[in-house]
């Protein structure tokens, strides 16, 4: 048989249709238009609503054994948790009226000191509450802004605490607003004493920026150790005298220096506080200095001799 008259086509049954390249560029097509068409007018969020509706319940039945196990996980890890704080609640509940005893005796106590001493009763430090907005956009600076000011009868130099303790001063007053240096700042100061040892000395913020204070100028062979409480000494006629400030964290004592250098930790949330206390400068309820008394010269007294 000739080569010639043999057919070359295949058979029907291997007929594939057009080719797989075609079928990928007509699909391809396709999707995307259906996705341009779908951001643009939602074809298909009835298709979607309908098939959601459809398949909740058997999603639902599929997911009640889940919820089964960890809701009876939870009930008994909430139910540890809550005898656990319960029991921590009890505990400090103890602890504190223990404290709050023995601090109504002691007020007893130093009142009745004080009136046999006839000395003055403590000033009351008066405040009001605000909120911190933002950190001020000095990157050099430890500052906040709060919502308070002149307004509100916020004044130059008022101290600022929050429910841990003593948190900066404001140092920028504003009708609607203030600025209020952090004690963590490099130009803070503040006078401060030695709740162990009642040793008076100053706080400065770290001018390395580590976020916390030091204790300059002290003798290496100060008492001083790890762990020490260091309160508001009220001298400064700025702060009421008790309010925490730091603790000790590091003490070092070098043989080469006669100071030692002394970390402190501040005591205050400096770095995540939200409302703050804005008391008013103890200064300002305390009475005016007598004036000078002013002395004569040597050179009028000759003149009043003769």
């Amino acid at each position: 048989m000739p080569l010639g008259t043999l057919d070359r086509n295949p058979p029907p049954f291997f007929k594939q249709g057009p080719s797989a390249l075609s079928r990928l560029l007509f699909f391809s097509a396709l999707s995307l238009f259906l996705m341009v068409a779908d951001v643009r007018f939602q074809i298909t969020q009835p298709v979607r609503a309908v098939v959601s509706t459809v398949l909740y319940p058997m999603q639902w039945l599929a997911l009640q054994p889940v919820r089964w196990i960890q809701g009876g996980s939870g009930y008994f890890e909430s139910l540890q948790q809550a005898q656990v704080v319960e029991e921590d609640a009890r505990r400090k509940l103890a602890l504190l009226s223990q404290r709050a005893s023995q601090v109504e005796e002691l007020l007893h106590e130093n009142a009745r000191l004080r009136g046999l001493l006839t000395l003055n009763q403590r000033l009351q430090a008066q405040g009001q509450a605000a909120e911190v907005l933002y950190d001020a956009p000095d990157p050099y600076t430890r500052r906040v802004v709060i919502d308070k000011g002149q307004l509100k009868n916020v004044q130059l130099g008022a101290p600022v605490i929050d429910e841990a303790g003593v948190l900066g001063q404001v140092t920028r007053v504003e009708p609607l607003m203030a600025e209020v240096t952090l004690v963590i700042d490099r130009d803070f100061a503040i006078p401060v004493l030695n709740t162990r040892t009642g040793a008076r000395s100053v706080a400065y913020g770290d001018s390395l920026g580590s976020g916390g204070l030091e204790l300059r100028f002290m003798p290496a062979n100060a008492d001083v150790q790890d762990g020490d409480l260091l309160s508001t000494s009220g001298v400064d006629g700025v702060y009421p005298p008790g309010l925490q400030v730091a603790r000790v964290d590091k003490v070092e004592r070098r043989a080469d220096s006669a100071f030692a250098r002394i970390h402190c930790l501040p005591l205050a949330l400096v770095s995540a506080t939200r409302h703050v206390m804005v008391l008013s400068p103890v200064g300002s309820q305390m009475p005016p200095r007598p004036q000078p008394v002013e002395v004569p010269a040597a050179g009028s007294r000759k003149g009043a001799r003769k």
